[in-house]
């Protein structure tokens, strides 16, 4: 396919803000693609060249971008970077600059996506001396055979930044409409969400769709192939859980750690992945042990919190403390010894060559309990208590705080397992306090004693529905001058430079990937901010390397907030 067909579309999604208008886009667009016999052309919708449980990465940085442009086109890179400063959209620069490039091709070729996805997945596997210098020509030789409109879309591919709005939703619903008719919908998008759920790949989800309902059907979990972990929503009190999941529930202890989904494929591999699918069977040796050692099953997919603690006093570690072995790639044993973790399982949704997604929660932690014999600071069932007594229940909230746990979790016995998704069927319960994860989208360079460093930093929200992330406010403080693991103005900096897309002066926009904690007084209405509210007095008080940017607080639930706060809803 062209790829300057691709960008059409690009440009008619990105012209429209509507959710019916995207989704009428996409559908008309994937419906010409069912002739296509490459599918993977759906990633590039979605501004990736792989499908969504990929870790990879094309890794070029906006400096890389640059000095691609400056060699496809002649201009050297401090005009490249002038001409960035005017416009703020390194993709409209590529643009402008292809316009006016020095040398033209005779009998250039017409650039095709396959093409697109060929040396941009090239880039992403090389390793090792010329690196840099490889991702620049492959970039490049795409630049140079690109029309103006492809260079735009190009480079804001490569940087993460295609921002045209074709969230999770949107394509879920498109590839219906493509699939089964936009008047059918409602009776076949479960199939589509439930296939998606399992595979967590776009192109092998509308794959099937093409095929009809029963090819859907028989996409699988697949245990060593990572798949989004289930979300819980906030109850105020042990009352409002009851109301939400029923009685009797289960409440289990909330442990101050990081989700981690450990898998046994049916050949005995064990491979563990956190919420944000990354593969951290290396980081985590003596995880792999006690997997060995406490679960007997020949094949399994199960959910668990992994929460460190001292060696020494063996007491409960805050996540903060245990956060770097999740990126950590050296001195791994070390860090195992000095770091330690114990691995709190709670929920199983594959045994033996079945999915469970769909057994109520209380049989499948009946099972989870009867195949795991575990040990305290190694791997164990969770601290679990079912009642439907409130009293009971308190008394198991104010056991878990005092053991250094964060409170509990309520569980609908009933429910089935939702990979990715809030839907009330678990809810965590915390002392009161008012905080959201929110990912960074934008900063500016201090200035005093905070020259050098981004210090003032713009979060964001997510829009369910779009996939775009909204500003909800600014903060610059809960982080330290001086070094700190993760929470210093030096560190985050380090962080968020190579993320930077575009610069205005002291201010910089940058690539929605760091996830962090936000405390605030209140909400408050704001048309200052894109998604219409502000948070008041807002302070970080810690890094979320566990979390991507599909796991921060919706737009919704910042709404909800904001009306329960101000009485326009019924808490």
């Amino acid at each position: 396919m062209k790829y300057e067909e691709l960008c059409k579309i690009y440009e008619r999604l990105e012209a429209t803000s509507s959710r019916l208008d995207k989704t009428e886009i996409l559908a008309n667009f994937l419906h010409k693609l069912k002739k296509e016999k490459n599918k993977e052309i759906i990633y590039l919708l979605r501004g990736s060249v792989f499908p969504d449980y990929s870790q990879k990465e094309v890794g070029i940085s906006a400096q890389l971008a640059i000095k691609a442009i400056s060699k496809a086109t002649g201009i050297p890179a401090e005009d490249v970077v002038e001409e960035w400063k005017k416009s703020g959209d390194l993709g409209k620069t590529a643009e402008k600059l292809v316009k006016k490039k020095k040398q033209i091709t005779l009998f250039q070729k017409e650039l095709t996506t396959e093409k697109v996805l060929e040396n941009l997945r090239k880039a992403a596997e090389l390793e090792g001396p010329g690196t840099i210098e490889k991702k620049i020509s492959l970039l490049a030789e795409l630049l140079s055979a690109a029309k103006p409109i492809e260079a735009r879309y190009l480079i804001r591919t490569v940087l993460g930044e295609l921002r045209v709005g074709t969230g999770e939703g949107i394509m879920r619903d498109a590839i219906t409409w493509a699939c089964f008719g936009r008047e059918k919908a409602k009776e076949y998008v479960a199939s589509v969400e439930a296939a998606y759920d399992k595979a967590n790949d776009f192109a092998a989800v509308f794959e099937a769709a093409c095929h009809g309902v029963k090819k859907l059907e028989e996409i699988m979990l697949v245990p060593g192939k990572p798949v989004k972990v289930m979300l819980a929503l906030k109850a105020k009190n042990i009352a409002d859980a009851f109301e939400q999941v029923g009685k009797p529930a289960a409440f289990e202890f909330k442990y101050d750690g990081f989700r981690m989904m450990l898998n046994k494929s049916e050949d005995g591999k064990i491979t563990i992945f956190t919420r944000r699918l990354e593969d951290v069977t290396k980081q985590f040796p003596e995880v792999v042990e006690y997997v060995k050692k406490y679960i007997k099953a020949k094949s399994f997919i199960i959910d668990s919190e992994a929460v460190g603690y001292s060696p020494r006093t063996k007491k409960y570690r805050p996540f903060q403390e245990i956060s770097q072995r999740i990126k950590r790639k050296y001195d791994i044993e070390k860090l195992s010894k000095e770091l330690p973790v114990e691995v709190n399982v709670f929920d199983i949704i594959y045994y033996n060559g079945k999915s469970l997604l769909n057994e109520p929660f209380r049989k499948r932690s009946e099972l989870l309990r009867k195949i795991v014999k575990g040990k305290k600071l190694e791997l164990k069932p969770a601290e679990q208590l079912i009642t439907d007594s409130e009293s009971k229940a308190e008394s198991f909230f104010r056991k878990a705080l005092k053991a250094g746990h964060e409170g509990l979790m309520a569980k609908n016995l009933d429910a089935p397992y939702k990979p990715g998704a809030r839907v009330g069927y678990m809810l965590k319960i915390k002392p009161e306090e008012k905080e959201f994860d929110l990912v960074i989208v934008g900063a500016e360079y201090g200035t005093g004693k905070r020259g050098g460093w981004l210090s003032s930093f713009v979060i964001a929200c997510r829009d369910e529905k779009t996939g775009n992330f909204l500003e909800v406010g600014k903060v610059g403080t809960g982080i330290k001058e001086k070094q700190e693991v993760g929470l210093s103005f030096d560190e985050l900096t380090k962080m968020l430079k190579p993320l930077i897309v575009e610069e205005h002066g002291r201010d910089v926009r940058i690539k929605p990937k760091i996830v962090v904690t936000v405390v605030y007084q209140n909400i408050q209405k704001s048309p200052k901010y894109a998604s219409g509210f502000a948070l008041r007095f807002p302070r970080i008080t810690r890094l979320r390397p566990d979390r991507s940017p599909s796991d921060i607080a919706t737009l919704s639930e910042i709404r909800e907030e904001w009306e329960k706060e101000t009485g326009r809803k019924k808490s």
